[in-house]
């Protein structure tokens, strides 16, 4: 996918190489429009980029991801400076902005691009994850709400989203986000 080196936001560059004290976090929560500018707005974000992982097609384009035969999530892939902010803050972030325990949709965007994930780099992230999601589940459940079915598995390939994505609600601050969290917060 021919994209820009440019974010639109902030000016940083979306394509690697990255400064080597930046780390790399990725997620899954329903549309990737407004869970990146729910990342691109925290400081200590370096850059953010939308995009397709945890499936099984080579270089998707949205068509293709939107059919559900690709496997992929649409995801946010979040440059950050873990000097600025930790990655349990950004795991934070991820759990109040979307609702974990709606399966393969957020609100009315229904698919298997919609699931809610967690794409760690290594295995503090991955335990982070992990620990994070059964607090967070015992929040929700303690609210009344079902199982928590976001997938937490290893970071695989990151394939980006056409250039019309990228920052798009920046590009057309109007824009549709069906992005809502369950008003239910993680500890601190």
């Amino acid at each position: 996918m021919q994209i820009s080196n440019r974010h639109f936001v902030n000016g940083n560059p979306l394509l690697p190489p990255f400064p080597a004290h930046l780390r790399l976090a990725m997620f899954g929560m329903g549309c990737f429009w407004g869970a990146e500018r729910r990342f691109w707005q925290l400081p200590g974000v370096w850059t953010t980029a939308v995009g397709y992982s945890a499936g099984t097609t080579p270089e998707p384009d949205y068509r293709q991801v939107c059919s559900g035969r690709t496997g992929h999530s649409e995801v946010v892939r979040v440059v950050y400076d873990p000097a600025q902010i930790s990655y349990a803050q950004l795991l934070k972030v991820f759990w109040e902005s979307h609702d974990p325990t709606q399966g393969m949709r957020q609100g009315n965007d229904v698919g298997t691009q919609y699931r809610s994930g967690i794409y760690w780099y290594d295995p503090e992230q991955r335990d982070l994850a992990l620990r994070s999601q059964q607090d967070y589940g015992r929040r929700l459940a303690a609210a009344g709400f079902g199982p928590v079915t976001t997938e937490i598995q290893a970071a695989s390939e990151f394939w980006y989203a056409e250039e019309y994505h990228q920052q798009y609600l920046a590009k057309n601050p109007g824009g549709y986000c069906g992005l809502g969290g369950t008003g239910i917060k993680c500890t601190d």
